[in-house]
């Protein structure tokens, strides 16, 4: 086992035992295995991609896949197991078909029996690439097309496909097998960023034309006398289903973590039995889910290894797994997931223990902040906002992340937080107040809206006449899994520089690509509060 895709990876440096997420290493290892395998896919499919054919079961396979692998996706033996096999099947159907004469090893080789797998699962991992700089660049790349894969399962699930975002998924895998020089690999992940850009948008229309735009939302954080049922994680479809099913049948639903954002499209509020958000961060939920009561359901990557008091009470669906859980099976045939199970749990348990009281206010995605864009840009042109802080991204366990908290709270009272992402909940229930009826904390959704936030800061930049690097906008980014890098790589394709990156920076970044970043973009750690504030507010707004 080697793993060094998240921040809090051992020693700064890699997971090397057990991930720090509580993946076992045999675990850790099948996940690369499945990856190694999706290459094979992606380079038996190369005819097809040229023909512009579109496979779905290949699209499906490979996003679905990469998702999976995602931290604190999918904790499960035999699900990756069963999708390596899956995974071998059709790429043979494909090598077949096509012809395939790539002799590469992810292609041709075939296990006799699982413990084939597990064996070659332990020769396939990332040290594999022995120059440091390419496998940093490699690994990027993945990562990067990971987030990219789990965004675009959302979009997906909702009916909006395009081929070029899957193409170029595959195109990335196959180029990690390529002996490209690193000037091919930074240009690859820049493109990544674009097509970053790309996916987050289709989830955008993806999300509003199912449900609406996000629309200003003061949400409960407080409980109710019902049983209930806490939904976690970013899927809204799986949310909707949910909420028709629990319908009349005295069980609330509260949204958890990164499904927080849920609660502000118009579409929701028609559901008198959706009644606010429960807890905060992912990290927080071995306390948090003990105190729910009720059931729990995991609707994507987020979950913390359960303790064993309410591990009955945890369900899992769609990609997310783990030993011993309930799975609730995906989609067939066009009809409806079935929640029937975790409703009938449900009704037999206790209301949730209150945690906290009052509201927060959320719903600030591009459509709701552009529709009130005269008014910030008179607070800006009044000098009333001197300058805006983008603190996206996400949250994380680690004491240092209390930095967040601490920066928001210093932050000069003529400054407004832009974020997206759970590491909103460092500085949400703050109380900062509001400059001229503006909130001093914009929150824009899921980190998949940081889209909104690009949309954002590109209409004030029409505004103002100048570049987004010459805006009133800084940039301290969070970041903790595979969609923040994703997202970093995005603002990076825009050409967002001084961007503040933390609490450390990535352990997959060698020090050679590093450098490059930090002399064509100018990325930097941060360091304290008091110097980091001096920095971002120094500079001189759009006037």
């Amino acid at each position: 086992m080697f793993c060094y895709q998240c921040e809090e990876t051992a020693k700064g440096k890699g997971c090397t035992v057990v991930g720090i997420c509580g993946k076992k290493a045999e675990v850790a290892d099948l996940q690369d295995m499945l990856r190694y395998l999706l290459k094979g896919i992606s380079i038996c499919n190369t005819k097809s991609r040229e023909a512009g054919e579109y496979n779905e079961e290949v699209d499906e396979l490979i996003m679905d896949g990469l998702f999976s692998t995602i931290t604190n996706a999918n904790f499960d033996k035999k699900f990756f197991i069963n999708k390596i096999h899956q995974a071998i099947k059709l790429r043979d159907k494909l090598r077949a078909k096509y012809s395939v004469e790539n002799t590469h090893d992810s292609v041709t080789w075939s296990p006799k029996n699982d413990n084939d797998i597990i064996k070659k699962s332990q020769e396939v991992g990332i040290l594999t690439t022995k120059d440091e700089d390419i496998r940093s660049l490699r690994e990027m790349l993945t990562f990067g097309v990971k987030g990219m894969s789990a965004y675009y399962h959302h979009a997906y699930v909702l009916g909006y496909k395009d081929k070029d975002i899957s193409n170029f998924i595959q195109e990335a895998l196959v180029a990690t097998t390529r002996n490209l020089s690193a000037d091919e690999l930074v240009t690859l992940n820049m493109k990544c960023g674009e097509m970053g850009i790309k996916t987050m948008a289709l989830l955008d229309k993806a999300n509003t034309s199912a449900y609406g735009n996000p629309e200003p939302t003061n949400v409960n954080i407080g409980v109710r006398n019902n049983p209930g049922i806490l939904i976690s994680g970013h899927d809204l479809k799986d949310l909707e289903e949910l909420l028709e099913q629990t319908q009349g049948k005295g069980i609330d639903v509260y949204t958890h973590g990164e499904m927080l954002p849920a609660n502000a499209y118009p579409k929701f509020k028609k559901y008198k039995n959706f009644v606010g958000n429960y807890g905060n961060s992912w990290w927080l939920q071995k306390e948090e889910f003990e105190k729910f009561n009720g059931p729990i359901l995991l609707t994507t990557n987020c979950l913390v290894p359960p303790k064993d008091s309410y591990k009955d009470r945890v369900y899992t669906t769609g990609v997310v797994g783990f030993e011993g859980l309930k799975h609730i099976p995906n989609r067939k045939n066009g009809k409806s997931k079935d929640f029937s199970e975790i409703i009938k749990h449900a009704k037999k348990t206790s209301p949730p223990e209150k945690l906290e009281d009052g509201k927060i206010t959320i719903g600030f995605a591009h459509n709701s902040v552009l529709g009130v864009a005269d008014k910030i840009i008179n607070a800006v042109k009044s000098g009333k906002i001197k300058r805006f802080i983008v603190m996206a991204g996400c949250d994380g366990r680690h004491k240092q992340r209390e930095y967040y908290t601490e920066f928001a709270r210093a932050l000069p009272r003529d400054t407004v937080i832009l974020t997206a992402g759970c590491a909103k909940y460092r500085y949400n229930k703050l109380g900062l107040g509001e400059i001229d009826g503006i909130p001093r904390v914009i929150d824009a959704g899921q980190c998949n809206d940081s889209y909104s936030l690009v949309v954002i800061a590109q209409k004030l930049a029409e505004v103002f006449g100048v570049s987004v690097n010459e805006l009133p906008i800084s940039f301290n980014i969070a970041w903790y899994e595979q969609k923040a890098v994703l997202v970093l790589l995005s603002l990076l394709s825009l050409g967002v520089k001084n961007i503040m990156l933390g609490p450390v920076l990535p352990a997959f970044v060698s020090p050679n690509i590093l450098n490059v970043l930090v002399e064509k973009f100018n990325i930097m750690p941060n360091t304290n509060i008091e110097d980091d504030i001096k920095k971002m507010v120094a500079e001189v707004p759009a006037s």
